[in-house]
């Protein structure tokens, strides 16, 4: 890898704080809709699905995925719509209820803080707030991009009743702001039933299959070469695929390919990753806790994050992780690619390993070092 270095002024650009985030409440076609007229959506990194003109992205650098979020006071409700590409919720706060199918009868399960739910492509999905109004979701999509979403058809047409309207370019039709309609078949149709009965159903149990819960999670003690080491000693829980574990046992909750992977990263106060870098794109969102991040060998630049706060680290780039706060810490660590992720490591990091009795195999797992092959071992 050839060596990148980060200048402050490009770690303040890909640091997206939680004041940083703006809403819009015009992003789909359900804004009118009562019950479904106080949604609030968010795109941080790309801009997802919105079908707004006018949506704030705060980066529009591809990474292979998008984040965004979704907020909406209690009672308030995400209209029927299916994705072409992988739509990933991450609930940090609150309580929401998902429920699935053309009609939204095939099944619902309850989404609480800490879970993370990969919906499957080419189903119907809709969630409501059925928590109080701070409640809060982030969002995963496959792809730079995504090709946009498919309305219910029973959405768009109580849509059209408030003269909102969709064009086949993804964009908002507003004839009550005196927009016209397009002529022809430039405008979206509801799906026909042919289409719609073509649909793969889902049972809850299949659906419960593609949740990783807060309180389910299964955790390795020691997924990367300097868990036992200062600086280390963070734990890891993959959520989809393999991505940056280094523990040969340690299996994700969810395999199926989704353009990116993601996991937990769990630390208590001191602890963290030490110096490392990795090919693929990373993003890091903050559950809970205070974590300080440095990026470069050289000319070492430093950030802070707190609760909901994003940070991009480009490829190739150098950084390290550390709880600064009094609390235990998580974070959501997102990385493009439907492969593992291989971590380099400081030469210094690995030589305290070795010293510990530490390597790596092969494979890029970690092992005992007087069993790796003379050629694995540099100390």
């Amino acid at each position: 890898m050839s060596e990148v270095v980060v200048p402050s002024a490009e770690l303040e650009r890909r640091t997206i704080r939680w004041s940083d985030f703006v809403s819009c409440d015009q992003a789909f076609i359900d804004c009118r809709t009562p019950g479904s007229d106080r949604k609030e959506n968010y795109a941080m990194i790309g801009p997802g699905v919105s079908q707004a003109a006018g949506q704030y992205v705060n980066l529009r650098l591809p990474h292979g995925f998008n984040i965004g979020a979704a907020a909406m006071p209690h009672g308030i409700t995400n209209n029927l719509h299916l994705h072409y590409t992988a739509e990933v919720f991450v609930c940090t706060e609150g309580e929401y209820l998902l429920r699935w199918g053309a009609d939204g009868t095939e099944g619902e399960l309850m989404l609480r803080a800490g879970d993370v739910v990969s919906v499957p492509t080419w189903i119907f999905r809709g969630f409501t707030n059925t928590g109080p109004d701070s409640g809060w979701l982030f969002t995963v999509l496959g792809m730079d991009d995504t090709g946009g979403i498919i309305w219910g058809p029973s959405v768009l047409r109580e849509a059209a009743k408030h003269g909102l309207h969709l064009s086949a370019d993804n964009e908002l039709i507003d004839t009550a702001a005196g927009d016209e309609l397009p002529a022809g078949d430039d405008l979206v149709e509801p799906m026909r039933q042919e289409y719609i009965d073509g649909l793969r159903r889902y049972s809850v149990e299949e659906m419960r299959r593609r949740v990783a819960a807060g309180d389910e999670l299964r955790w390795s003690e020691r997924p990367f070469i300097d868990s036992t080491l200062p600086g280390g000693g963070a734990r890891l829980s993959c959520v989809i695929g393999y991505g940056m574990t280094e523990d040969a046992h340690q299996e994700p909750r969810m395999f199926n390919p989704h353009g990116h992977n993601a996991a937990w990263l769990r630390a208590e106060p001191g602890q963290g990753v030490s110096t490392h870098r990795q090919h693929e794109s990373q993003t890091l969102i903050v559950k809970d806790g205070t974590w300080e991040v440095t990026l470069n060998r050289t000319d070492p630049v430093t950030v802070r994050l707190g609760p909901r706060d994003i940070l991009s680290v480009p490829p190739d780039a150098w950084r390290a992780l550390r709880n600064t706060g009094d609390e235990r810490g998580d974070l959501l660590v997102v990385s493009s690619g439907d492969g593992r992720v291989r971590l380099e490591w400081d030469d210094e990091v690995l030589k305290s390993a070795a010293d510990a009795g530490l390597g790596l195999d092969h494979n890029g797992y970690v092992a005992p070092y007087a069993l790796l092959p003379r050629s694995a071992r540099r100390w």
